[in-house]
């Protein structure tokens, strides 16, 4: 104790400062690890308390020992819904940051196309699916194109904003340099773009395993979509807490990923 008091003023904050920083950081990870780990103890209490039986809602050491047993179908089913999220993931965000640059740049794509784009996302998830797969099959395109369509909307409105987010005297500058549009463009509206990009990608990141388990809900026979209700209609509800569990944590992984991206590309 004598040895920190004898340390100078400025060496002293900078350690206090960090003992601040790890205590906020030891915060921020055990308070959501102890509230989850609660629940989870609530819910085995409360099954084995109540006498519910495993086919409404199995307890959690029942899930456990399912995900266990039943891992090599579950990884089998976990593959396919993994390459048709991420493949809409790329089509879906792809193709919004390129509609996005279009309606940026000319007013009146935006005024012709803009307006459909809302149309199509103001239908539900559901009742496009089978449009889409008695149009495109049963196969690995459906499934795609309704994980692109879940992420397209969001990523388009935010690259648009992201895109018109520059400031007035930015652009009166590069005008004043006699900047091409291809310069400000690269130099100045992509980068002030970024930070409304990964918000959407974070979001997207999610709904693209929905809109691929929408799309194997309504014609598939492997992928955890199919699954789901392989287990629903066996009343076999470990699996199904299983599966559902898998599903949330390739979202989570995905989510992840793009965390990381960002982290690596947005630095400022």
């Amino acid at each position: 104790m004598a040895a920190v008091d004898n340390l100078p003023p400025s060496r002293q904050i900078i350690d206090e400062e960090r003992v601040a920083a790890r205590r906020k950081k030891m915060i921020a990870v055990g308070v959501p690890v102890v509230t989850a780990v609660l629940l989870v103890l609530i819910w085995q209490l409360g099954v084995k308390f109540f006498g519910v039986p495993t086919y409404i809602a199995p307890a959690p050491t029942d899930v456990v020992a399912t995900f266990g047993d039943k891992f090599p179908i579950l990884l089998t089913n976990f593959w396919p819904t993994f390459f048709e999220s991420v493949l809409g993931f790329v089509v879906g965000n792809v193709s919004a940051v390129i509609i996005a640059v279009a309606f940026v740049h000319s007013r009146m794509i935006e005024r012709a196309f803009f307006p459909i784009a809302v149309f199509i996302n103001t239908i539900p998830i559901l009742a496009i699916a089978p449009i889409l797969v008695l149009i495109l099959g049963p196969g690995l395109s459906a499934k795609v194109v309704i994980a692109a369509l879940i992420c397209f909307f969001p990523t388009l409105v935010n690259m648009v904003r992201g895109l018109q987010a520059v400031s007035p005297q930015a652009l009166e500058l590069a005008r004043i340099l006699s900047a091409s549009k291809a310069e400000v463009f690269w130099k100045i509206r992509l980068p002030s773009s970024l930070p409304f990009l990964f918000s959407a990608l974070k979001i997207a990141a999610t709904t693209c395993v929905i809109g691929a388990i929408v799309g194997e809900w309504v014609g598939a026979d492997v992928g955890l979509g199919a699954l789901i209700l392989d287990a629903t209609f066996n009343f076999n509800s470990p699996l199904l807490y299983a599966t559902v569990f898998m599903s949330s944590g390739l979202s989570v992984l995905l989510f992840a990923a793009v965390s990381i991206v960002e982290r690596l590309v947005v630095r400022w």
